[in-house]
């Protein structure tokens, strides 16, 4: 009897109160007044009745719903989840350290799922709906959440969130969680104060989008950044900053603006730096043209699993994007155009580690040549499970090191004293 309650007060102030509920701090008195107004109206048309006791609770849980983030507000403050998978009100995982597994956690039914779902878009311009079964959103601590739903998703509403850790800020946590070491990070600082163009590749859950973020906060406060992205997740402390977010078509299917038509306008917005979320189609030639043209110490993403896939990645986005050009040419504005590839791996401990820092050096026979500086090498898997090894600088100086030197950025060479 509780739940059928429950279900009828959640499903009309879901329809009578959209206001209210999207609202960015929904003030629990105003819903409490609102669910008990529901809930008297209900029992009163159905003749029922309630305990006292029975009436709290359903009046608590309601509120629970919608002022957090109900069944899974614990996960949300559990400071070893990383990311919470939700497979349908039955089924919902979490991954601790790098591995993943089911909780006790469950929705009462597909209806308290959607509940969260309407929760989690209301203070976004974003939908889903049977016209556009599938959105991307983050939350207001930069959180990332991918939502879809039936008739595409057949286990029921899947949502899957991965948790923006706050407590990685800077490069020496990176450090200490092993995701690079000290060599790495000094010569990282010194590519984004010397302008160097940078791509962050990695699988997944491999962290790039975190290191990224780690990174750009070492940008000069005295520059204009703009950032891009299909969904804003970058969360950047300088004073400079402009935030560019991709837009949905609307209920009509019209109206979309994507991450290619951001890049071609905030070029005409004078930026000092452009990062770019995640490089997925077309935008690819249009940064690669904007660096050369004098956009120099950009910053992107790309999934990707080696450096080489990099290239080849680029490549084909450019070469889908209906844009009549060579794949010579093409290499010939990477090579002019990205300075570094960072590669990040999630590896078999599940730990996240840069494994390969890797110069883009010119053109041999009309292709990319690229050379490792530094590589992670597994040395060997302790009784624990735990991969040990350590980075290794391969001795090849950057060819760019003369523009650290021309930037005014010391940067030792002995860094890259072969090990």
């Amino acid at each position: 009897m509780l739940k059928s309650y429950k279900d009828k007060v959640r499903s009309r102030l879901i329809s009578e109160h959209s206001s209210l509920l999207s609202q960015e701090a929904v003030e629990a008195k105003d819903l409490e007044t609102a669910i008990m107004h529901i809930l008297d109206d209900i029992v009163h048309r159905e003749h029922g009745r309630l305990s006292e006791d029975d009436r709290k609770k359903i009046i608590k849980d309601v509120i629970d719903e919608f002022t957090g983030f109900g069944v899974i507000e614990n996960l949300l403050e559990d400071p070893n989840v990383t990311e919470i998978m939700i497979n349908g009100p039955k089924s919902v995982y979490a991954e601790k350290q790098g591995n993943t597994e089911l909780t006790d956690t469950i929705f009462d039914d597909e209806q308290q799922l959607m509940a969260l779902v309407y929760k989690i878009l209301a203070p976004t311009r974003r939908r889903v709906d049977e016209s556009y079964p599938y959105t991307e959103v983050s939350l207001k601590d930069g959180s990332r959440v991918n939502i879809i739903i039936p008739p595409l998703a057949l286990n029921g509403p899947t949502v899957t969130i991965r948790k923006f850790l706050k407590e990685i800020r800077t490069a020496e946590d990176l450090i200490k969680l092993g995701t690079l070491d000290k060599r790495i990070s000094d010569f990282l600082i010194a590519s984004i104060k010397a302008k160097m163009s940078l791509i962050f590749a990695g699988a997944t859950g491999a962290g790039k989008t975190t290191s990224l973020n780690v990174f750009s906060s070492y940008i000069s406060n005295d520059e204009r950044i703009i950032t891009i992205e299909d969904t804003a997740e970058l969360r950047l402390n300088q004073k400079h900053v402009v935030r560019l977010e991709a837009k949905q078509p609307n209920i009509e299917g019209k109206g979309e603006i994507g991450i290619r038509d951001l890049f071609k306008n905030c070029l005409r917005m004078r930026p000092d730096r452009i990062i770019l979320g995640e490089i997925r189609g077309g935008e690819a030639l249009e940064m690669l043209q904007a660096i050369c043209s004098g956009h120099k110490g950009s910053l992107s993403v790309i999934h990707a699993n080696s450096p080489q896939d990099v290239i080849y990645r680029i490549e084909t986005m450019i070469l889908t994007s209906g844009v009549p050009i060579s794949v010579e040419v093409i290499h010939r504005q990477i090579a002019t155009a990205v300075n570094f590839i960072i590669q990040q791996e999630q590896i078999l401990d599940g730990s996240r580690k840069i494994t390969h820092v890797t110069q883009v050096n010119g053109l041999k026979n009309g292709q990319v040549v690229l050379e490792d500086i530094f590589v992670y090498d597994i040395e060997r898997i302790n009784a624990e499970g735990k991969v040990e090894g350590r980075w290794k600088a391969t001795g090849i100086i950057p060819s760019s090191y003369p523009a650290f030197i021309k930037a005014g950025v010391n940067l030792p060479k002995e860094i890259f004293n072969k090990d």
